[in-house]
Formats: C-alpha cells, sequence, structure tokens
C-alpha cells in the first residue's frame, strides 16, 4: 500500500520566502496549503490557497481545516508570515505594536495550536519558526525591539514545544535569518544592508530555503535554532 503524500502549510506565502518555500515543498512532492493576505486562487491542484490574516484565530483555523479537507493530513507548518518595524523604541506606536505582536505572536500561537491537534492524532509532524538573528546579536543601527520581543518568543516556544511534544512524534525547530534578499529589501538598499554581514552580501532566498529543508529532512534534530545569516550571529565583527 502506497504511503499518502505529505502535507505542508505554509504562512506568509505570497511572495519572498514564503512563496520559494511553497515551490519547494511542491517540487519535493508535498502538497502543499498555503496561506498569506493576498494570496490569489492556486492552478495546481495540490497546491491550496486560503487567504486571509493568519493573526486572525478563524483565518488559521481555515488554513488547517483546509489541509485536512483537501488533503487529509498536516506533516508540516513552516511558521513563514512575519512583520519587521525598524524603528527607535520611543517612536513605536499602538499600530506597530499590534502588527508585529498579531502576525508574530498570535498567528504563529493560532494556526501552531491546531496543527499540533492534528499532527497529535497522526502521531507525527515537523512545525518550523521563521526568526531573526537580531534576536541574538543586534545590531547598532537597526533598531529591532519589537522584532527581538516576538521573535525571541518564537524561539523560546520553538524550544518549548520540541521538548513538550519529542515523546509524540512531533519535532519543533526555527531558522533565524541573516538579511535576505527579498521584496522587502529595495535593490538600492543591498549595498549597505550587505555590510551587516561578516560574509558581506545579503542572503539568497535560497539559502533560507536550504535551511528549512535541511531541518525538514533532519529527523533528529528537535528544538534547535539554525542560523542562516552570513555569520551575524557569532560575534562583533
Amino acid at each position: 500500500m502506497s504511503q499518502p503524500s505529505k502535507v505542508a502549510v505554509i504562512t506568509g506565502a505570497s511572495q519572498g520566502l514564503g512563496a520559494a518555500l511553497a515551490a519547494a515543498y511542491r517540487a519535493a512532492g508535498y502538497k502543499v496549503v498555503a496561506n498569506s493576505r493576498s494570496i490569489g486562487p492556486s492552478g495546481d491542484a495540490d497546491l491550496a490557497t486560503v487567504a486571509g490574516d493568519i493573526a486572525d484565530p478563524a483565518v488559521a483555523e481555515r488554513v488547517v481545516a483546509t489541509a485536512v479537507e483537501r488533503f487529509g493530513r498536516i506533516d508540516t507548518l513552516v511558521n513563514n508570515a512575519g512583520v519587521f518595524t525598524a524603528k527607535p523604541f520611543t517612536a513605536f506606536t499602538q499600530e506597530d505594536w499590534a502588527a508585529n505582536t498579531g502576525t508574530n505572536l498570535a498567528g504563529f500561537f493560532h494556526v501552531t495550536q491546531a496543527a499540533i491537534r492534528r499532527m497529535e492524532r497522526q502521531g507525527s509532524g515537523h512545525v518550523v519558526q521563521i526568526s531573526t538573528s537580531l534576536v541574538e546579536q543586534p545590531i547598532n543601527g537597526v533598531p529591532s525591539v519589537l522584532a527581538s520581543l516576538t521573535k525571541g518568543g518564537l524561539n523560546a516556544a520553538t524550544k518549548s514545544l520540541a521538548i513538550e511534544y519529542a515523546g509524540r512524534g512531533i519535532r519543533v525547530n526555527a531558522v533565524a535569518l541573516g538579511i535576505i534578499k527579498t521584496p522587502m529589501h529595495p535593490p538600492e538598499t543591498h549595498a549597505g544592508l550587505a555590510t551587516l554581514q561578516p560574509l558581506g552580501r545579503l542572503g539568497e532566498v535560497e539559502e533560507a530555503v536550504h535551511g528549512v529543508l535541511y531541518l525538514e529532512n533532519a529527523p533528529f534534530v528537535t528544538g534547535e535554532i539554525l542560523h542562516v545569516d552570513g555569520g551575524q550571529s557569532a560575534g562583533h565583527w
């Protein structure tokens, strides 16, 4: 009897890293459920899209329900959706607070809770958070308190969930990124941003994808914060 196709759920999947992750999982033979606020319909029968704000619990439930109804299971959840606001600490507004905590924390919480409930029934699963090396290695001139607060919370939750669910066949990891060349960064900023990493360049989207796929294919790895950051987390330079 053939094994069912594995199923990955990816948030923030309409462009940049999220879109590349969806394509990579499809190329690896996974069926995919892709979510973002603005994502459009898919012409691929094995790629379902769910539009909506992942911070909304109803959207998170719909994403997981779509995976189960369309494809019968969830093997991997990649919490890629994220907001980054670089402002001096005292310049943050209530709107900044709501946007960052809504997507980075509430979005993670609701969809991960729903996905793990399903993974528990299967006795297996993998959850990956996309984090940032700024949590451990702040950079002078890059104010990042809300990123550190929210993504640092995800790093801590990753380790906590890894221990909580290790005995139930569910692994939980994170990929902490440096600055990746995505539509978030206009081309005219690339030269300046490249100086913020010891390797002297921005990371490519494919390199971030490789980090996630490494964790996907590393069954003895859980509770790991994998740095894909051009050496940023190694120390001062």
